[in-house]
């Protein structure tokens, strides 16, 4: 068994706060230093308030032992930082302070500033020259500066503030947990997808992560070796024949699997999930075992298979596997998902674990199958759409593989959610598995049989769909399209459903349109959409999503974010303030990646 406690064992980044001052003594530095540690401490506890690690334990925040007046007391904070594994910082003042003498200098974490709009002291001048310098240096920050001007004697963060702290906080924490981890590619190319050609410079120079391969034939040497625990395989198992539910077989009858095959792919599939799984983060009874190296595992927090197709024109497909480990529970109860890419796209896999690592909630992979216009809904089913899906939908199906939170049979005020894992409660685990209907693979697909996961995501969730593409010349882009996912009759569903492939899971989704770009249609985000793949995110998280891409300098081709919900760098704005998607595109190329 891999527990959370296991799992999670090297820790987590923590957000250092540094609150500035002027240094000027004998009356001005001591006027400011319990007003100045006060804007430090509610900015700790705002974090600590409403961030959480992926655990589920409240984020943690280092405050500088003492107010920063000089370039001596910023040294020393940046050794206290270093120590505390602090992957995040941010300046917090009331005053004017000596700008590139009170400055974090840390190149290589996320920085932001928040100047007091007061008018007591010039805290906004300090903003706008410490950020002047943090341009002239080449280290992007982020600047927060209140619409309203506060009193001196006021120590609550207005709400504009505190969302942009959350913003920038959470999307810092991202990019400091991925730094130093691992992609797991399990197995090579699927099918000549141009994601699971795993690029290790993309994953290197803008993520800070490794990439570490295995062979597919590992996971025979495992079974042949019996490198898994033997009796959490017989307890997964036991739960799994309890717990999923075996769906017809649509398979003409001269080419279905007998039921003793069956028997065998269900051992295969629940081994592979273990063993995908040890490979990813190591499981510590491998070791009482004697098997010491696999034990350690590839220090994984995101993995592919390959699967498709020199695995399964022989072995069981990986749908089991990828869909359960996806999803935030199994025979051990209820834990973090962990993140597996179908027909290891890599490049989906990382917008996976953006979403994951943003809202602590399973991802739904999906292909963009099918743009339905509500002309062909209607000719095909005699159906009008309405509502979100007025203007069309796109049929988002995996083949086979898909997170079980993506029923949405969670809820969240009486409402279809996904929810992170210490909200979810025991009935609603089962009701995800009780919507999921495990179908027999389809043989002209999967020679070597399997099981496919079937449901039907339930409507009314606000939705984020996102995606990676590589281009060459530019590097990484990043598209956004937020949504909401959609009911359809009984009907009209088997009816749409069934011209693909009814075995598989189905979310019907409905872009957000602005009448602009991208987004003058549902047909324009199809036909915009960079590959065959997305990955959706529940909630409408387009927001962070931009904001971790520009910490990341990776440049946003299209969205349907709204303008004032955008926060990027504070420098940004000097590459142009016209077309902000062109500046993006200019900040992204001048910095480069973050660890290049």
């Amino acid at each position: 068994m891999v527990d959370t406690a296991y799992r999670f064992q090297s820790g987590f980044p923590k957000i250092g706060i540094r609150p500035t001052i002027d240094g000027r003594r004998k009356g001005v530095r001591e006027s400011l230093e319990v007003q100045t540690m006060n804007m430090a401490q509610s900015v700790a506890d705002l974090i600590s308030e409403h961030l959480r690690y992926p655990n589920g334990e409240r984020v943690e925040c280092v405050i500088a032992d003492s107010t920063i007046g000089g370039v001596a007391e910023a040294a020393a904070c940046a050794d206290k930082f270093a120590r505390e594994n602090v992957g995040v910082s941010i300046t917090v003042t009331p005053c004017w302070c000596y700008g590139t003498e009170t400055m974090d200098m840390n190149a290589s974490i996320p920085n932001a500033v928040w100047g007091f709009n007061g008018t007591e002291r010039p805290g906004a001048v300090y903003l706008a020259a410490v950020l002047s310098g943090y341009a002239q240096k080449g280290i992007p920050a982020f600047g927060i500066y209140g619409q309203e001007v506060q009193e001196a004697s006021d120590t609550s963060i207005p709400q504009d503030v505190k969302s942009k702290l959350l913003s920038f906080a959470n999307a810092g924490l991202v990019v400091a947990y991925m730094r130093g981890k691992s992609y797991l590619s399990m197995g090579s190319v699927s099918m000549g997808i141009a994601g699971s050609i795993v690029n290790d410079a993309f994953f290197q120079e803008y993520l800070g992560m490794r990439t570490e391969y295995i062979d597919m034939s590992e996971f025979v040497r495992r079974f042949e070796e019996q490198i898994y625990d033997v009796a959490e395989f017989e307890k997964a198992l036991a739960w799994t024949k309890e717990n999923c539910l075996e769906g017809p077989d649509n398979n003409p009858a001269s080419i279905q699997t007998t039921r003793e095959q069956k028997d065998k792919d269900w051992e295969t599939v629940v081994k592979m999930a273990l063993i995908a799984r040890d490979l990813m983060v190591g499981n510590p009874r491998l070791a009482e075992l004697g098997f010491g190296e696999e034990a350690m595992g590839h220090n994984a927090i995101v993995s592919g298979f390959q699967g498709q197709r020199q695995w399964t024109d022989h072995f069981p497909n990986g749908d089991f596997m990828e869909s359960i480990l996806n999803s935030s529970f199994d025979w051990n109860g209820i834990r973090p998902p962990f993140l597996v890419s179908t027909e290891n796209d890599s490049l989906n896999g990382v917008v996976m674990l953006f979403g994951y690592l943003l809202t602590n909630t399973a991802q739904i992979f999906a292909d963009v199958r099918t743009y339905w216009s509500p002309e062909s809904v209607k000719r095909v089913t005699g159906h009008e759409l309405t509502g979100h899906a007025a203007g069309g939908i796109l049929h988002l199906i995996n083949s086979g593989s898909a997170t079980l939170d993506g029923t949405g049979e969670q809820q969240i005020d009486g409402k279809p959610a996904l929810k992170p894992f210490w909200d979810i409660t025991e009935k609603e685990a089962a009701d995800c598995l009780s919507a999921t209907s495990w179908r027999p693979a389809g043989v002209e697909y999967f020679r070597g049989g399997g099981f496919s996961s079937d449901f039907l995501t339930r409507g009314g969730m606000p939705m984020t769909m996102s995606r990676i593409n590589l281009v060459k010349g530019i590097g990484p882009v990043l598209q956004i399209a937020e949504g909401y996912s959609v009911d359809l009759p009984s009907d009209v569903h088997d009816t749409l459903d069934k011209r693909t492939d009814s075995t598989w899971p189905t979310t019907w989704f409905a872009p957000v349109l602005t009448g602009e770009g991208a987004f003058t249609t549902v047909y324009d985000v199809m036909d915009n959409w960079g590959a065959n793949h997305g990955s959706i995110s529940y909630g409408h998280i387009g927001a962070d999503l931009i904001t971790l891409a520009s910490m990341l300098r990776i440049p946003v081709n299209m969205h349907n974010v709204p303008e004032e919900k955008i926060f990027r760098p504070r420098v940004w704005g000097l590459f142009g303030t016209e077309s902000k998607e062109s500046a993006d595109y200019r900040a992204c190329s001048n910095f480069g990646p973050l660890y290049n």
